[in-house]
């Protein structure tokens, strides 16, 4: 906070009238799955993304970003997206959407701070959009409520960016508590929350430093018709969170699915399969019980890995090296360490939950990677955080 406060005031000369902070985010299953209105399972983390505003006499927009050492500038009378704004452009899209939710606002200087930068994954630029978007309201519509706020950063996403707007990603960053999980339901369009109950685990995001690459393109699955093959599969069941779960007849899912090629059939299996792992892993916090809780998380990264085609060798590496640090590998009904890539698309992160007591083994294995494959990985221990907020 007061280094956030202290670079805006050296930046600007003037200290930011308001401070508002979000936390970094990642997705531990069901990502992928908002297309056929299925669930996610979320993680705020205490990865904070600070952003500071301050007023102007004029419609000129400042923007500054302290690690990064880059400055930008644009103005309420022709904001626009310029591809050199990268980072700056998230927090033009929130203005945006303000905009033309007729919110009048004014010109600003903006100070964004995050130790963790946004081409790392892990939220950081949702996490821009719901800090900047809780210090506008603060500072020019304090009378909008939360879903005004939401249908805000919507047009933001949707009309200025040109991308889709996921609500996992929003209620991750603005709706989070510490000590829980959030769960999103897209076909409701809501959240709920599941207490973390394994306080004995490391948390571990690992950025795996592997340049991105083009893989196949997620929408060609995205589909109406591929929406309603998986909604034929789908079974009311009472005592299932959320009330259905898909099909499990093997006969019957073959049948459904033989209208479409081999390769759609793999993905819509997998997103099949998230939607299970995410009612397990659920199932599995409630109940306080880390082996389900891992076999669901180790099973939907198998899943991402060989049916919806997303991993890495690289990935697949740690994650194999993650595995060996069970004490017992002849015996993996109750896994005490579990693993998965994250990130839409193709990510280059991933999340690993492991006992306390192995973190200096599974450092010297992360050492030996930079080694094989000449990326040096950043590694964070994380815990559950709380939604963004105003500091006051």
């Amino acid at each position: 906070m007061k280094q956030v406060r202290g670079a805006h005031k050296q930046e600007y000369e003037v200290f930011p009238k308001v401070t508002a902070v979000a936390p970094g985010r990642f997705h531990l299953i069901g990502e992928h799955s908002w297309f056929f209105r299925d669930k996610t399972l979320s993680m705020a983390v205490n990865l904070p993304v600070y952003i500071s505003v301050s007023k102007r006499d004029d419609s000129v927009l400042k923007f500054y970003f302290l690690q990064m050492n880059e400055r930008k500038r644009s103005n309420l009378s022709s904001l626009k997206f310029r591809r050199e704004d990268r980072w700056a452009n998230a927090i033009k899209a929130v203005i945006s959407g303000f905009l033309a939710g007729g919110c009048t606002l004014g010109g600003m200087n903006i100070t964004v701070y995050s130790d963790i930068l946004p081409s790392a994954g892990f939220g950081i630029t949702t996490a821009i959009k719901a800090a900047s978007a809780l210090a506008f309201r603060e500072l020019f519509s304090r009378g909008m409520s939360d879903a005004e706020l939401l249908a805000a950063i919507e047009r933001g996403n949707k009309s200025f960016l040109q991308t889709g707007n996921y609500n996992a990603d929003n209620f991750a960053a603005l709706y989070s508590k510490a000590g829980k999980l959030l769960i999103t339901d897209h076909a409701r369009a809501a959240y709920d929350y599941v207490d973390f109950p394994f306080d004995d685990s490391l948390i571990l995001l690992t950025d795996a430093r592997v340049p991105r690459v083009s893989v196949w393109d997620e929408n060609t699955i995205h589909e109406s018709e591929n929406a309603l093959l998986l909604g034929d599969l789908r079974e009311r069941k009472r005592g299932v969170y959320g009330g259905w779960q898909y099909e499990n007849n093997v006969t019957e899912i073959n049948e459904t699915l033989s209208a479409v090629n081999e390769d759609t059939r793999r993905k819509l299996l997998c997103i099949m399969r998230e939607h299970n792992d995410v009612i397990d892993a659920r199932t599995a916090l409630v109940k306080n019980d880390f082996g389900k809780f891992a076999r669901a998380v180790n099973h939907s990264h198998e899943s991402m890995r060989d049916l919806f085609e997303l991993s890495c060798p690289e990935i697949d590496w740690i994650l194999k090296r993650v595995g060996e640090l069970e004490p017992n590998l002849e015996q993996l009904r109750n896994p005490v360490t579990c693993g998965r890539i994250t990130g839409k698309g193709f990510g280059r992160c991933l999340y690993t939950f492991i006992r306390k007591e192995d973190e200096e083994a599974f450092q010297t294995k992360l050492s030996e990677y930079e080694r094989i494959f000449g990326f040096h990985p950043s590694l964070y221990r994380v815990l559950p955080a709380d939604g963004a907020h105003i500091v006051k």
